[in-house]
């Protein structure tokens, strides 16, 4: 083999063959390495063996976050450092801190939800992506099988990618 990582490129034009063509090529033991579409698939996480995400744990954490971060904030100034009477409140009450809590609490989760999802992902600034295929940003499916990871042939990973509805099939390298 070359250097760096070599795929077996899978290009289907139509998502009910691409539904039915993962199942049957996981089962004859092939690792997918991903499925890249220019639209959401209806049920591919499922057909991949996708787990559910943690994303929305991650949410409720940065949330509640910003929610003990407002109220902090809040009592200590207004409570503490800064005590002031405003139209003969009290120095700290509740009922007036509800809309900067709300506020901080969306943008705390957010922006912890932009960061996990970055870290996540594994993108950043200064990456260089890997294009399978152009045509997956326009009306292509294209499934992607990294050689390296499976043990199957190559000519045997064609066949199957033939027999299951694979419009065509290419190589791709890429430099590591």
């Amino acid at each position: 083999m070359e250097k760096g990582k070599n795929y077996i490129l899978g290009v289907f034009s139509d998502e009910d063959i691409l539904l039915t063509a993962i199942p049957q090529i996981r089962e004859s033991g092939i690792k997918i390495e991903e499925v890249f579409s220019p639209y959401p698939v209806h049920g591919i996480d499922d057909v991949l063996g996708y787990k559910r995400s943690k994303l929305p744990i991650a949410a409720f954490l940065f949330g509640m976050l910003g929610t003990a971060l407002a109220l902090v904030m809040q009592f200590w100034m207004m409570g503490v450092d800064w005590p002031m009477i405003i139209g003969g409140k009290n120095f700290a009450s509740l009922p007036t801190f509800v809309p900067v809590t709300f506020e901080l609490t969306v943008l705390i989760g957010s922006l912890g939800m932009v960061g996990v999802f970055f870290v996540i992902s594994d993108l950043k600034p200064y990456a260089k992506p890997k294009i399978f295929d152009l045509r997956i940003t326009d009306d292509k499916l294209v499934m992607a099988i990294d050689l390296a990871v499976n043990k199957m042939d190559k000519a045997e990973i064609v066949k199957l990618l033939q027999t299951s509805g694979a419009d065509e099939i290419n190589e791709k390298s890429f430099e590591d």
